[in-house]
C-alpha cells in the first residue's frame, strides 16, 4: 500500500469538528499566495455514487451494512481515480485536503457490519501523506450534533461509542503498520481555535 504525497486527511466521528476545521482552514488560507494550491474534498462524494449514499446516510433510503460498505468503498474510488479526482490533483501539483477517507469505513462500516469486509475492501487504497485523527469522548460530539437540523443514522450514541473505539483501535493499527504516513492526533475537545491553530502548525502553509 502506497503513499500518495499531498494527500492530507481529516479523520473522526461525526461531531468531532473535521469539516469545521476544513472551513476554517479554507477561510485562512483566502487571499494568500498560497491558496490555490490547495483542493479540499470529502467523502461521501458529490458524485453519483456519493449522492446516493447520502439518501442511505439520512435514512431516507435503507440499506444493509454490507451493502453500505460496498458503496463506500465504490465511492472512494470514484474519490480517488474519477473525473474529478484525487489524483488528478495531486498530478497537477496540488495539496489534496479530505474530510474522510478509508479509515471512516474501517471504523463506522467495522462497528456496523464487523472488520473483515471493511478491511477487504479498502486494501487497495493508498494511504495519505499526513492524517489528522480527531479524538473526542462520543458524548461530547453527540452535544455538539444536538444542534444540528439533520441527522444522519449513524449518530446514535451507543453507535458512536462502539465507532470512536474502532476508530482509536484503526489509528493505533496504523502507527505500528505504516510508520511512512504521519498520524497527528488531535484532542478534539478543545476550542475550535486551539485545533485550528495546531493544524495550521502542521500544514503550514
Amino acid at each position: 500500500m502506497g503513499i500518495l504525497t499531498n494527500f492530507i486527511v481529516f479523520e473522526g466521528i461525526d461531531g468531532s469538528g473535521t469539516s469545521t476545521q476544513i472551513d476554517l482552514l479554507k477561510k485562512k488560507l483566502a487571499g494568500r499566495e498560497t491558496e490555490n494550491r490547495f483542493v479540499f474534498t470529502c467523502e461521501p462524494t458529490g458524485e453519483a455514487t456519493g449522492r446516493f449514499l447520502r439518501t442511505i446516510l439520512s435514512g431516507e433510503e435503507a440499506a444493509e451494512p454490507e451493502t453500505a460498505a460496498f458503496l463506500f468503498a465504490a465511492d472512494r474510488w470514484e474519490h480517488l481515480y474519477g473525473k474529478n479526482s484525487v489524483v488528478k490533483a495531486l498530478n497537477a501539483g496540488k495539496t489534496v485536503i479530505s474530510d474522510r477517507y478509508f479509515f471512516s469505513s474501517l471504523a463506522y462500516q467495522s462497528a456496523a457490519c464487523g472488520r473483515e469486509l471493511p478491511k477487504l475492501l479498502n486494501s487497495l487504497f493508498p494511504l495519505p501523506e499526513k492524517l489528522f485523527f480527531f479524538d473526542i469522548d462520543p458524548a461530547l460530539s453527540l452535544a455538539r450534533i444536538a444542534g444540528r437540523s439533520v441527522t444522519e443514522i449513524y449518530e446514535k450514541r451507543d453507535f458512536l461509542e462502539k465507532t470512536a473505539a474502532e476508530y482509536r483501535l484503526v489509528i493505533a493499527e496504523y502507527e505500528q503498520a505504516a510508520p511512512g504516513m504521519k498520524i497527528i492526533r488531535l484532542d478534539a475537545a478543545q476550542s475550535m481555535e486551539q485545533v485550528s491553530r495546531l493544524i495550521w502548525e502542521e500544514i503550514g502553509a
